[in-house]
């Protein structure tokens, strides 16, 4: 096996094993971790707390423990969630850090706190209007309100030097995930759909560090390949929340499609923006908080999105763009009529498919990806 499939495999296998991960991680580092529900939370600092941030994405867990705290029509995340919790999945954690971007969101942290009590819960409110200045000093503040609480679990002063240095930390994780996410292309059969999701969601279960060097060395590792042929195969961007039930992704792979790029807040959203480089660490922050634009739980009122997937269509050349529609998820549902018209107008074909982490059949959804494949033949 080459060196860079070993890197491959590794990190993949760590997507794939998200508890398994983390618990290793934390061995291996002697560091406590920090859950952080979608969509961002400022793992920053959790990481100058010197604990480790983990992604709560939730997964395929069936069950009705949840059904006492959540409607039918909550996204299955939140199901999956809380019904982690209360099977107590998610006890080795010392806090979780929950978000509120869409009103499931904003109920879950007074849920949690009747579900799963022994959790040190700390709630956080990102401002809409994050570009103006009241914006700024609100952003500001609530982080400062997380790193008191973050100090308080972790027995450990926060300093502005330890926050400084996470976030160089950050943008250079950021910086090395562009770079990879750029190499994709070249690579169709060793990243395939599935394998490329792993990789990037095994950022979410390892130390950021160890994380971005195994990503950088992997880099190097494939720069000394040759470019792999990708002739006839058809060039997909995602768009969405998740591309999960990983089935989805060995589906497209199945009908010839590669996913040169992606659009997805549990993906590329996490790190197409870079921190500038001036003021200090908790500024740097709020001004990258400012800076992101086209995702659908950011407000944005010039609709940014629907242009910037079509300048990654000509970035990446790509055929098509596959949007990736969470069941419920209102934020995304509101953004797809104004993205379908742009693609539609600019002449890009595009597919829109609904998801849910636990859906019991893939078979419907194979069918329109292999009929969209066909079309774009």
């Amino acid at each position: 096996m080459s060196k860079a499939m070993s890197l491959i495999s590794e990190l993949a296998y760590a997507g794939q094993r998200p508890k398994d991960s983390i618990l290793k991680a934390m061995n291996e580092t002697g560091k406590k971790s920090v859950g952080c529900f979608p969509i961002y939370t400022p793992e920053e600092l959790i990481y100058a707390a010197e604990m480790l941030p983990v992604g709560m994405w939730g997964g395929q867990t069936v069950g009705t423990l949840a059904d006492r705290y959540l409607q039918g029509f909550c996204c299955s995340i939140m199901k999956a969630n809380t019904e982690q919790a209360l099977l107590g999945q998610y006890d080795f954690l010392s806090a979780v850090i929950v978000t509120a971007y869409c009103d499931t969101l904003k109920c879950m942290i007074e849920n949690w706190k009747i579900a799963s009590p022994q959790l040190n819960l700390i709630p956080m409110v990102y401002p809409q209007n994050r570009k103006i200045p009241a914006g700024k000093e609100y952003l500001r503040d609530e982080f400062l309100r997380v790193k008191k609480e973050l100090e308080r679990i972790s027995g450990k002063k926060i300093t502005d030097q330890e926050i400084q240095k996470s976030v160089d930390l950050y943008d250079e994780y950021r910086r090395t995930m562009q770079e990879f996410s750029d190499l994709v292309k070249d690579y169709p059969d060793m990243l395939k759909a599935k394998t490329r999701h792993l990789i990037l969601k095994a950022s979410y279960f390892m130390d950021k560090r160890i994380y971005t060097e195994k990503v950088r060395e992997l880099i190097l590792e494939l720069s000394k390949l040759p470019r792999e042929n990708a002739f006839g195969r058809k060039k997909i961007i995602l768009s969405g929340l998740i591309a999960e039930p990983d089935g989805i992704l060995d589906i497209m792979t199945e009908n010839g499609m590669v996913v040169v790029a992606d659009d997805l807040a549990h993906g590329a959203r996490q790190f197409r923006t870079i921190a500038p480089d001036t003021g200090d660490g908790l500024n740097r922050m709020v001004e990258r908080v400012a800076m992101q634009d086209g995702c659908a739980f950011l407000y944005d009122e010039k609709k940014t999105r629907a242009a910037m997937l079509i300048q990654m269509k000509e970035k990446y050349q790509a055929d098509a763009v596959i949007v990736c529609q969470m069941k419920f998820c209102d934020p995304e549902e509101f953004d797809y009529p104004i993205i379908k018209k742009e693609l539609e107008g600019a002449g890009i074909p595009s597919l829109y498919i609904e998801i849910e982490q636990q859906m019991d059949s893939l078979e419907q959804l194979r069918t329109r990806i292999q009929s969209f494949s066909e079309m774009l033949a």
